[in-house]
């Protein structure tokens, strides 16, 4: 099968199973080419629903769980959105293709990954996508407040910051727990507070290394 078809293969089986939802979140995962945001020499398993290594000890997530959470976080259009842990940069640009109107930050604390989002998501073509090397604990409050935030790393808790950089009426999508055990969270803020719900979803990420996350 060619690339394209092994997608859309991908895409029917991620909404047979319900990790898909709605028509949006489907075409985004349609139109991002997963193949460009692995290494070489994962290529072959691009659309596998599995997690893939990229380098200094991170990950592509599985396709299942980033639809998930892309489907959790209920992206609208014009929004500015905040994405902690930028990878190899896939997740932002299903984000930046779910909202072409919008502006997507992702912060990445590793400056050799980073560098390497930033030359996926040039080379695929996403413009709408800024990424910054910072702590991802801390959020980037020079741009906010967010509409959403996803976090792509595993947090002892919700970090304050980000919660702060969270808009009114805002959802932050942000995995919680040990470092190897989580529960996948929907945080919302209305009234200046903030409301966390268990999606009861069970999940394994890497650990969200920074001041308001886990020590290296």
């Amino acid at each position: 099968m060619s690339g394209e078809e092994e997608r859309k293969a991908l895409v029917d089986l991620l909404c047979r199973t319900g990790m898909i939802k709605t028509e949006r979140v489907r075409r985004a995962f349609l139109k991002v080419p997963r193949e460009e945001f692995v290494l070489p020499e994962h290529r072959p398993y691009a659309y596998f629903d599995d997690a893939l290594p990229l380098f200094s000890g991170q990950t592509i997530s599985q396709p299942s769980v980033v639809a998930f959470m892309t489907e959790a976080l209920q992206v609208e259009n014009g929004q500015k959105i905040l994405e902690v842990g930028a990878g190899s940069g896939y997740q932002a640009a299903l984000l930046a293709e779910l909202d072409p109107d919008g502006i997507v930050y992702t912060v990445e604390r590793i400056p050799e990954l980073a560098e390497y989002a930033r030359r996926n998501l040039e080379r695929t073509g996403y413009r709408n996508v800024r990424v910054v090397v910072g702590d991802g604990s801390l959020g980037l409050p020079e741009h906010a407040p967010f509409d959403r935030i996803i976090v792509t790393a595993a947090a002892p808790e919700v970090p304050r910051a980000l919660g702060e950089q969270l808009s009114e009426g805002g959802i932050m999508v942000i995995p919680v727990g040990p470092r190897h055990s989580q529960r996948m969270v929907r945080v919302s803020k209305k009234g200046g507070r903030l409301t966390e719900e268990d999606l009861g979803f069970p999940v394994v990420f890497v650990p969200l290394v920074g001041e308001q996350g886990f020590r290296a």
